[in-house]
């Protein structure tokens, strides 16, 4: 094979990193004015470690080179069970797709040991994505990939749970 695939970066999309903070705020902010003055200081401080770490597990993020494709998680990731892993593409000979419960289907990497490996598919340039994987992995039914859901999915999760956060933000602040 020629080596002409520099290494590419696809992080996790915009819009699903940002519905989760935005969800996160709008769940948990409500808290640090309800909780009894005694543990107000502490659901300040579990709101900061909350964000920090929401945002951390949104930022995983994928590169393919030549030989692999690697999932970078963060350290906070690989605390809680979700590490980085490296998946040579000589080892890959299947992809196995399983319906979810909303409609739509999950797919993962079989490799010749018969390890499962998720396929990300929450990423920007997700076509860009894709193409790479019909060219790396010669698999009938690769071309079906596609994203987990609808980007306005995301949209409108965030567009709901910012709407919740400066309600609740008129309501318990600036009332």
């Amino acid at each position: 094979m020629s080596s002409d695939l520099n290494p590419k970066r696809f992080y996790t999309q915009i819009y699903v990193r940002l519905s989760l903070i935005s969800l996160y705020l709008a769940l948990t902010f409500p808290i640090i004015f309800i909780a009894l003055d005694n543990f107000k200081l502490l659901s300040i401080l579990c709101l900061v470690f909350g964000l920090i770490f929401t945002y951390s597990i949104s930022n995983d993020y994928v590169i393919i080179n030549e030989n692999s494709i690697i999932l970078k998680t963060s350290f906070l990731s690989s605390i809680f069970g979700k590490n980085s892993r490296e998946i040579f593409w000589n080892e890959i000979v299947s992809v196995k797709s399983y319906p979810t419960s909303q409609g739509s289907k999950v797919h993962y990497f079989i490799t010749s040991s018969k390890k499962s490996f998720l396929v990300p598919q929450r990423l920007e340039r997700y076509h860009e994505f894709k193409k790479i994987l019909e060219k790396k992995i010669n698999y009938p039914g690769i071309e079906d990939i596609n994203y987990i859901s609808p980007l306005w999915t995301y949209k409108i999760l965030t567009l709901i749970s910012t709407a919740m956060f400066f309600g609740e933000l008129y309501g318990f602040v600036l009332r």
